[in-house]
């Protein structure tokens, strides 16, 4: 059954509209976003769709494809448990800015494909999309970015997750066969042609199906690493910092690996950028190999599943190889080339079963297009 048949079996109507917005995967610049630096994502094919009408009660009734078979009434935004937050908070969020949603009562049926878990930006994607139906039923006449920053802010507030703007903004705004290469300080952006398949590779997503929870304090611990280091430093954010030997001198312990990661990664996403425009985007591989090890190492946001995905990878014949996302599980991706794809799964199912893990799941990550409406 699709979003449109179950919102008419659960509501007794047709929805008012329907968008998807996608998943994303991150190229590098991870953990750059929040210090107001760069970052390279795309979006995935694997999106949520959300079919809307509006309410004039103030009640928001909630069905997920993947959920319940029945709806979830919510005479409150305080009632929303779960993935359901992501949801409410979006409308919650706009009553709260007061952008014209004044009831805020809806009926949203969800339906989506992104692997839970993942490190693809499931949630993310669930906001674009809500926050996309609601701007075209009340015309807000937002753009993508403010509803990417509007998603942001419901994920910060309302989930409790201080997540920077890449991932709404890969979801909002990405261009199919691009990149999206992203200031997080100014919110400017541009697409990058990223024509994997043009020079006989592509992206492999290794999802090691250890499922993490960013909201459960570690994401946040390393964000305030961030802040107080740039305290320290007088800068506004880690992007400012242009001596980098002197800035590790001034700090000791966490913060400093901090400082060290996030300075070298938005290098990282610059010189990654400058291979693409060179047409070399066969050479990228070594900045992703680093990337990995300075989150490993630096940033500390890896795991045992994600370093041994990246080492087999190499092993398997892959040209580079790193986590992607928040950490502390979820996926890696690999660079590889057309004729070594199967040999870089044999060697990645091949070290995970020595561990006696579970088989990591392989998807090929296409840069598709960002939110669109489908009905």
């Amino acid at each position: 059954m699709g979003v449109v048949e179950a919102f008419r079996s659960a509501f007794g109507a047709d929805p008012e509209t329907v968008w998807r917005a996608p998943g994303r995967v991150n190229l590098i610049g991870e953990h750059t976003d929040y210090n107001d630096g760069f970052v390279l994502p795309f979006a995935v094919p694997w999106g949520v769709s959300a079919a809307v009408s509006r309410r004039d009660d103030g009640a928001i009734r909630l069905l997920s494809l993947q959920g319940a078979a029945e709806p979830v009434t919510l005479g409150t935004h305080e009632q929303a448990t779960g993935w359901q937050r992501y949801v409410v908070g979006v409308p919650a969020t706009l009553v709260s800015q007061g952008l014209g949603v004044r009831a805020g009562g809806f009926d949203i049926a969800i339906d989506g494909d992104v692997p839970a878990g993942a490190g693809l930006s499931s949630s993310a994607a669930l906001e674009v999309a809500v926050g996309s139906a609601i701007n075209e039923i009340h015309g807000l006449g937002m753009t993508p970015m403010e509803i990417a920053l509007l998603g942001q802010k419901a994920e910060n507030d309302f989930v409790g997750m201080p997540c920077g703007i890449m991932d709404q903004a890969a979801s909002a705004c990405s261009q199919e066969g691009r990149a999206l290469f992203l200031d997080c300080r100014s919110l400017s952006f541009r697409q990058v042609p990223l024509d994997l398949a043009a020079h006989g590779l592509r992206i492999l997503i290794i999802d090691t199906r250890v499922h993490h929870e960013l909201a459960d304090g570690q994401y946040a611990k390393r964000r305030a690493d961030c802040e107080s280091a740039a305290r320290k430093l007088g800068v506004e954010a880690l992007r400012d910092v242009t001596d980098l030997a002197g800035a590790l001198s001034r700090l000791q312990g966490d913060e400093r690996k901090r400082v060290q990661h996030v300075v070298t990664e938005n290098h990282r996403v610059e010189a990654l950028i400058g291979l693409l425009r060179a047409g070399a985007i066969t050479e990228i591989g070594a900045l992703l190999n680093a990337s990995h090890l300075s989150l490993r190492d630096e940033y500390e946001v890896s795991s045992p599943e994600l370093d041994v995905a990246v080492e087999a990878s190499l092993r398997g014949g892959a040209r580079g190889a790193r986590m992607t996302g928040g950490g502390f599980g979820g996926s890696a991706i690999a660079l590889v080339a057309e004729e070594r794809v199967a040999s870089v799964r044999e060697s990645v199912a091949a070290a995970f079963a020595a561990k006696g893990w579970a088989e990591p799941r392989f998807m090929p990550a296409v840069p598709s297009a960002g939110a669109h409406k489908i009905a």
